[in-house]
């Protein structure tokens, strides 16, 4: 009797939290047409000819939400391939952001799916039409219709790179007894910490099942072997020295452009040959973060406008308002500053992506998306973690004043990246086991 009022319970929750959220699902079709695109995929409504592609060979599920996790996602099928050849993929994703890269990067012979609400007859109904060797849900996404539609039909089902930050570790906590029920039919967890490990099997995970991998983020950032030479050459296009010391502020939120740009001009008046690359994590805020270097007078070019607004006085500022470039500038860097970190912004960005190049890399407090990374870096002494824009004054200054000292760090952070990767292989081979075994009972 508990156990179908707690399934009602959460059926009847999901049906209002769903319905409140129409209205807002609805907003965003009508302001961006890409969203209504493959819409009716969220209920299980697929047409003829995709549903023929779908059951055309067997394949392995894979789910991410968004950009971060499609990456990961990619990543895995790629390496999957050569492991499973007689399988095909279906990769599913919640945000129509998450869906435009799939599509840029799937291969032809994959599908691409918007995922199912998780109401009990469309888990039912999906789970019959794609009928997946096994599925993968990248990082943690726990539905519990879903995952007892799976059980039900044995399809074995497992989280890849898992994670649980301390915002859900509190929201999971809160509503334990659905998670609870979800979580016992995930067959494998492979997290990237033990604090992630911790927490899983504090809501209800059983030990034998959560295995520490490390992050899948160690193999899935790859430098592209031009992106120096492509860098090089838009600083010299821009009037730029590539060869002079070099500050790069990447993938920043609001607030931080301004710190950064203060601390710059600082830096500037006691070295005039130092420049900057300024990255915010969203090009649409290109006018704002503009404004700014404006209001302070200095001499400044935008990706998007070179070549045919290089200033005649050479610019120490590039406003990198592009995509797919940011790797490129670390390359280039002599000291990197990792956004949304700092004041107000929370969660933090890759410190991955500068670390392969071996980039001294600063970071501020707020880096609560990558808890394990983070730790790997601050045991191997590979960036700095300050408190304050004052401590990152200080250390931005010392790093770009001490050559030996960045260096070391650079190099630090390098070697680490080298020694964190293989997650994903491993994690591959260990799921390739567990369906075997499945398989043959």
């Amino acid at each position: 009797m508990k156990d179908s009022l707690i399934w009602f319970s959460y059926n009847v929750l999901f049906a209002i939290g769903y319905s409140l959220m129409m209205p807002k699902f609805l907003l965003r079709m009508w302001r961006r047409g890409g969203y209504r695109a493959g819409f009716m995929q969220r209920f299980g409504r697929y047409d003829a000819e995709l549903l023929s592609k779908v059951q055309s060979c067997p394949r392995i599920w894979v789910h991410a939400v968004s950009v971060g996790e499609v990456f990961v996602a990619l990543h895995f099928i790629e390496s999957m391939r050569a492991v499973f050849p007689k399988y095909g993929f279906i990769l599913t994703t919640t945000t129509s952001t998450g869906h435009t890269l799939a599509e840029s990067k799937l291969g032809d012979d994959d599908v691409l799916l918007y995922f199912p609400a998780d109401f009990p007859h469309i888990a039912r109904r999906v789970v019959g039409l794609l009928n997946p060797v096994a599925v993968l849900l990248t990082e943690g996404e726990f539905w519990p219709n879903l995952l007892r539609s799976l059980n039900s039909k044995k399809i074995p089902v497992f989280v890849i790179n898992g994670r649980i930050s301390a915002s859900s570790y509190r929201g999971y906590s809160k509503v334990r007894p659905f998670f609870l029920r979800a979580v016992k039919w995930v067959d494998h967890l492979f997290v990237q910490s033990a604090v992630d490990r911790d927490r899983f099997v504090a809501l209800g995970a059983t030990a034998e099942t959560v295995e520490v991998m490390g992050s899948a983020k160690y193999d899935v950032a790859q430098p592209d072997p031009e992106g120096p030479a492509i860098a090089r050459q838009i600083l010299k296009d821009a009037g730029m020295n590539p060869d002079g010391p070099l500050l790069v502020g990447g993938s920043t939120w609001p607030g931080e452009e301004s710190v950064l740009l203060d601390l710059f001009q600082k830096l500037r008046e006691r070295d005039p040959a130092l420049q900057f690359i300024l990255v915010p994590r969203h090009m649409e805020r290109r006018k704002e973060v503009e404004a700014l270097l404006r209001e302070r007078g200095l001499a400044y070019v935008t990706r998007t406008a070179m070549p045919a607004e290089v200033p005649s006085e050479p610019p120490c500022v590039l406003l990198a308002d592009t995509t797919g470039e940011l790797m490129h500038y670390y390359s280039m860097g002599s000291v990197v500053v990792v956004g949304k970190s700092l004041g107000d912004n929370h969660g933090g960005q890759n410190p991955i992506e500068p670390a392969m190049f071996g980039k001294p890399i600063v970071v501020g407090p707020h880096m609560e998306n990558f808890p394990g990374v983070i730790h790997d870096f601050l045991e191997a002494d590979a960036l700095i973690q300050v408190a304050d824009v004052s401590e990152l004054e200080a250390q931005v200054e010392l790093l770009l004043g001490d050559a030996e000292t960045r260096d070391a760090y650079g190099a630090r952070a390098g070697a680490l990246v080298a020694a964190k990767r293989g997650v994903v292989s491993r994690t591959i081979e260990t799921i390739r086991g567990q369906i075997e075994v499945r398989k043959s009972n």
